[in-house]
C-alpha cells in the first residue's frame, strides 16, 4: 500500500490521464482463481450477474443456517475471491449465508476496476441478492480494507441490517498524507481517488461493528478510531492485538466473539420488527 500510493503521486505527476495511473496502482487483480469452497468442503452456486452499469460479474453463493442473515463480502484490493475462501468458511460455520463477488477485472469478472466501478458492482451483488428473496433487512455487508470503503458506500445508498468494516481507512488522500506527509503537501492535489470513508460514515443508519489490528503497519490504528467516533450509532469498535493488516483475524477469540455478539443484536432488532 505504501508503494502504490507513493507511485499514485509519482504517475499523476507525468501524465494528463493522471486518474487512469492511479486505478492502475491501486487496484491489483488477479486472473486465476486458485480454489473453490469445495476444496474446503462448502457447498456453493456459481454465480454469473450483471453490475448496476451491465458489466458481467462472478461470484459465489453459499447457503447459511434458515433465518439467519447473509452477508455480502466486499474484499480488498488485491486477488481475487478464491484468496478469501478461509474467511468464507469461518462466516459460513457462524451459520451466515455468504454471497462473495469479484469487482469488475478480478477473477472471472469483466472490465476494468475504478471507484465507480466497484460501487456499481456492490450494486449489482445487492440486485442479485434481491431476486433471490433477500431483504437488505436481512443483510449485512461486509468490507475489508479497501472492500470497507466498498460496503460503506452501499450502507449508504441500500441501508442493511447491519456493516462490518475491517481494517478501514479514512480516504485514500488522508492515507497518502499519513505514509509520505512532504510528498503529499507537493504532490496530493493531483490525486483523483477518494474513497472518503470520513466524510460518509456519519450518515450510516445501521447498526456498526469496526475491528482492526494494533500492528496494522498499512493502516494506522487512529484510522478505525477516527471513524468510530464519527459514525452516529449504534456502533462497536474493536481492536485485535498484535495483529497486522494482512493477518486472519478469524483466529482471535476476541474477533469471534464480536461477531457473535453483533448477530445476536442483528437478530434481535429483526425479531423485534417482525
Amino acid at each position: 500500500m505504501r508503494l502504490l500510493l507513493l507511485a499514485i503521486l509519482l504517475l499523476s505527476t507525468i501524465s494528463p490521464a493522471g486518474a487512469m495511473f492511479e486505478d492502475s496502482f491501486l487496484y491489483f487483480p488477479d486472473s486465476e482463481l486458485i480454489a473453490t469452497p469445495a476444496e474446503a468442503g462448502v457447498v456453493f452456486d456459481d454465480v454469473t450477474f450483471p453490475a448496476a452499469d451491465g458489466t458481467r460479474l462472478h461470484g459465489w453463493f453459499v447457503a447459511g443456517a434458515a433465518k439467519q442473515p447473509v452477508v455480502l463480502y466486499c474484499h480488498g484490493n488485491a486477488g481475487n475471491i478464491s484468496q478469501r475462501i478461509d474467511a468464507l468458511v469461518q462466516l459460513h460455520r457462524l451459520g451466515l449465508s455468504v454471497f462473495i463477488f469479484d469487482y469488475r477485472g478480478y477473477g472471472k469478472s469483466a472490465g476494468n476496476p475504478s471507484e465507480a466501478g466497484t460501487g456499481q458492482d456492490a450494486l449489482g451483488a445487492f440486485a442479485w441478492l434481491r431476486q433471490q428473496g433477500w431483504e437488505a433487512s436481512r443483510m449485512i455487508y461486509f468490507g475489508r480494507s479497501l472492500g470497507a470503503a466498498v460496503a460503506l458506500q452501499m450502507a449508504l445508498e441500500q441501508p442493511p441490517a447491519g456493516l462490518v468494516l475491517e481494517t478501514p481507512f479514512t480516504s485514500i488522500a488522508e492515507l497518502g498524507r499519513h505514509h509520505y506527509p512532504l510528498l503529499y503537501r507537493v504532490l496530493g492535489w493531483l490525486v483523483d481517488l477518494e474513497y472518503d470513508n470520513a466524510r460518509k460514515i456519519p450518515a450510516v443508519k445501521t447498526r456498526l461493528l469496526i475491528t482492526h489490528g494494533t500492528a496494522d503497519t498499512i493502516v494506522p490504528q487512529a484510522m478505525a478510531e477516527r471513524l468510530y467516533h464519527l459514525a452516529p450509532g449504534p456502533k462497536r469498535l474493536v481492536l485485535l492485538a498484535d495483529l497486522g493488516h494482512n493477518d486472519n483475524f478469524f483466529g482471535s477469540v476476541a474477533y469471534r466473539q464480536a461477531w457473535n455478539t453483533f448477530l445476536t443484536a442483528i437478530m434481535a432488532g429483526h425479531e423485534s420488527n417482525l
